[in-house]
């Protein structure tokens, strides 16, 4: 039982993603997580207050326990899998992180200046959330989804749009590690 609890490599992880898929596809369904927050909004009832919310949630409702998945799979890896690893990290990586103020480099994979509890109850914490948030529902609306639906599903079926999203979200990505992130800490 100890393989559990250590990182599986690439040839295990990569074709349980391929099934996943190709049982999507065999479905006739979408791989995507963002979608879940329209399903959400619907069943709340967000219909009556947008027409765009007016749909029929259950025909979505298999995507749903994709998220629960999520919810739950993030729960026991942080209980049960995270503490347990050290993090190797290059040492040059180490000091860059260091000198813009990020602390226990190397020995968690969740930084307190960005996961920790006092971040949601200072101002600079809360004012982060809240712009990360809407920049992420913003940028997976006006990309007609997420990264998980165009970098899995989208590329996968050789669709040309996710390409642009996937190389858009890495863009994305570079600028906020390279510019926003070290202006922020």
């Amino acid at each position: 039982m100890d393989f559990i609890f250590e990182p599986w490599p690439w040839y295990v992880g990569g074709p349980l993603i391929a099934i996943s898929l190709l049982l999507y596809f065999y479905f006739g369904k979408n791989f995507g997580a963002s979608t879940n927050f329209e399903t959400l909004c619907t069943m709340a009832g967000a219909g009556t207050l947008s027409a765009y919310f007016k749909k029929d949630w259950k025909e979505r409702d298999f995507a749903l326990l994709f998220v629960v998945g999520l919810i739950i799979g993030g729960y026991l890896s942080s209980v049960y899998l995270i503490p347990n690893q050290y993090i190797d990290l290059n040492p040059t990586t180490v000091n860059e992180l260091t000198n813009i103020g990020f602390s226990n480099v190397g020995t968690q994979y969740f930084p307190d200046e960005i996961f920790g509890e006092e971040i949601y109850s200072s101002f600079k914490g809360f004012l982060i959330l809240l712009v990360s948030g809407f920049l992420i529902g913003f940028g997976t609306r006006y990309a007609g989804g997420c990264t998980s639906g165009h970098a899995i599903t989208g590329l996968s079926s050789l669709q040309f749009p996710s390409l642009l999203a996937v190389i858009g979200f890495f863009i994305g990505g570079v600028i906020a590690t390279w510019c926003i992130i070290p202006s922020i800490f």
